[in-house]
Order: C-alpha cells, then sequence, then structure tokens
C-alpha cells in the first residue's frame, strides 16, 4: 500500500478525482491554481495532514458500512487506473462493487475493461454541512463529488457509481450516480485543456480569488512600480466608497447590538413569546501562554525558541483620484 508521501509525490504526475473539481471552479477546498502549482512543482501538497490521515482511516469503516446495508461484495484496487486515450487522467478508486457475480480473479478482463458492476466512492462529512446533500437514493451530491466520480466512471467504463457517506458518526446514506456521457465528455474536455494549456506549457490558470494572486505572487520587487489606467482608478474609487458603506453598516449594527445589551443587562437570555432571541454568556474559561511572562522571567529561553516567519505581502489601498 502506498504511504500518504508516496502517494502524494504519485499523483503530482497526473489529474486525479479530487484535481477536476478544482480545474472546473466547483471544489471547496482547492483552486485551479492549487492544482497547477502542485502539479508544476512549485507548491507541495499536505502529505500528511490531520484531514488526509482522517480520510484515509475512515474509508475503510465506510467501506465496510456498504458493504453490510447492500450485501455487496467489495474489491479493493490500489493502483491508479488510467484513463485508454490520456495517459495523464489516473484515478484511485476507493471500492470496485460486485452485486451479483463473484469476485474476479483480475478486476480488468482481456480487453481491458473492470469486471465490476459498480465503483464505490466512501465520503465523511460534517453534519451542519448536511443541506448541500439531496435525499439518500439520488445524485444530489456535492460537485466536486459528482466530478470525481464522472471522471472514475470514465476511467473503468462503469455506468454507476455508489458514494457512500458518513455525516458525524450517527448519519450513513448512500447516492447513485449514473454515468452521463455528455457530462463526461465535457469533464475530459476541461481536464485534457488544463493539462495542455497549463502543466505542459507551465503556464498558469487564471487566479480565482485573492489567495490564488498571493500564491502566484508571494515576493515583491522593492524598486519595480505599475503606471495603471483610469479603469483602475475606477475601481478603486469604487472600492473606497463600498468600504465607506461597510462602515456605516457596521456602525448601524453596533448601535442595535448596543440596544439588545442594554435591555438584557445582566440576564443572560432575551425572549419574545417563547423564543430565545439572543444570549448573552461568557464561554468556558480558556487558557493562553503568558508570552510576557515568560520573557520577563526567563529572557534566556526566548532565543531559543524563536523561529523566522516570512509575512505574506499585504495589499493596501491608497487615496483615489
Amino acid at each position: 500500500m502506498l504511504n500518504n508521501q508516496d502517494f502524494t509525490q504519485e499523483r503530482a504526475k497526473y489529474l486525479g478525482g479530487s484535481d477536476i473539481g478544482a480545474i472546473l471552479g466547483v471544489s471547496p477546498y482547492k483552486t485551479a491554481i492549487d492544482v497547477w502549482m502542485e502539479k508544476t512543482g512549485k507548491a507541495s501538497n499536505q502529505a500528511d495532514s490531520l484531514p488526509l490521515r482522517f480520510g484515509s482511516f475512515a474509508e475503510s469503516f465506510v467501506a465496510d458500512e456498504y458493504a453490510r446495508a447492500t450485501g455487496y461484495q467489495l474489491a479493493h484496487h490500489e493502483k491508479a487506473i488510467a484513463h485508454p486515450q490520456y495517459e495523464f487522467i489516473k484515478g484511485h478508486v476507493d471500492r470496485l462493487v460486485y452485486t451479483g457475480q463473484s469476485i474476479e480473479q483480475s478486476l480488468f478482463n482481456e480487453e481491458g475493461n473492470c469486471t465490476a458492476s459498480k465503483i464505490l466512492e466512501c465520503k465523511t462529512a460534517n453534519p451542519f454541512i448536511q443541506s448541500n446533500w439531496g435525499e439518500p437514493g439520488t445524485d444530489q451530491v456535492p460537485m466536486s463529488y459528482l466530478c470525481q466520480t464522472i471522471l472514475y466512471m470514465a476511467l473503468t467504463n462503469i455506468d454507476r457509481t455508489d458514494l457512500a457517506v458518513l455525516f458525524g458518526n450517527s448519519d450513513f446514506r448512500i447516492y447513485e450516480i449514473t454515468r452521463d456521457l455528455e457530462l463526461e465528455n465535457m469533464v475530459l474536455e476541461k481536464a485534457v485543456h488544463f493539462w495542455q494549456e497549463y502543466i505542459v506549457k507551465d503556464q498558469p490558470p487564471p487566479a480565482q480569488n485573492e489567495a490564488d494572486y498571493r500564491a502566484l505572487f508571494k515576493t515583491s520587487s522593492p524598486t519595480k512600480s505599475i503606471e495603471t489606467n483610469q479603469e483602475t482608478c475606477d475601481l478603486i474609487e469604487k472600492l473606497h466608497k463600498l468600504n465607506a458603506q461597510i462602515e456605516v453598516i457596521e456602525s448601524e449594527v453596533s448601535q442595535i447590538k448596543q440596544s439588545v445589551m442594554a435591555q438584557m443587562q445582566d440576564a443572560e437570555a432575551l425572549t419574545y413569546n417563547g423564543k430565545t432571541l439572543a444570549t448573552w454568556k461568557a464561554p468556558k474559561p480558556s487558557f493562553r501562554f503568558d508570552a510576557k511572562r515568560l520573557e520577563h522571567e526567563h529572557p534566556e529561553l526566548i532565543p531559543l525558541y524563536q523561529i523566522p516567519i516570512q509575512n505574506a505581502r499585504r495589499l493596501v489601498i491608497k487615496g483615489g483620484n
């Protein structure tokens, strides 16, 4: 079995299932810029992060619950499955599902087609985001996961995918996704375009948010200055006006809060017709590290634990026209 470090280094050589949602702009976890930087070696993925370790740990449990709920046999294929036409598109499916037949000695026949009936993808999710999912048995799953299953069906030539998800530790659901060739071709077209235009040519895709720009331009040239145009001047003027509106709104919000606090005084709850409208109470005690006390009582220890930190560039908008 590949460990997380080996898996991360290997998947930097191709586009995988978790990359597709980012390329299409529907992933909540990363953008096309993140994928580009990983594949071109300009940034490394979290090879041993806690979420990654937990996801790997929980995968087997979710798969076992699926087998228990359905009675189907499951097979685990550890190697990446490559697209028959595009070798730079691959995927690691969580499990292969055998619904009526026994598991074949070889998971792929002589023609290279997978012998399984379905694909199984195993997920865990926060119970607070259940609204992003539809009713069990439907294909209403988050777009990033849908893109992943679309790719895996293209790689295996299997027409159905079951996506099993565990919310917290109490809500287990199974979603059913059917292959859509038109959608599949669109996803493949986007993936091929991304690889050929951005990875092969080593040119970044369009940035999608402020974090993308920070990642692309981490360092600055102190002696460099750019002469802008009237359009940008107008945008900066608009930004100043928007900030002024925000200040007004924040002031109004503060006044409303003060009115509520004045009415509550030392009460912990504010109610109306039995419904709680607001609470005002102290959270549980927390603990913090007293760095000033340490510096005063043991100054000789401070240098031993100091490390340099490279601060990120900060955008400061000056006056307008």
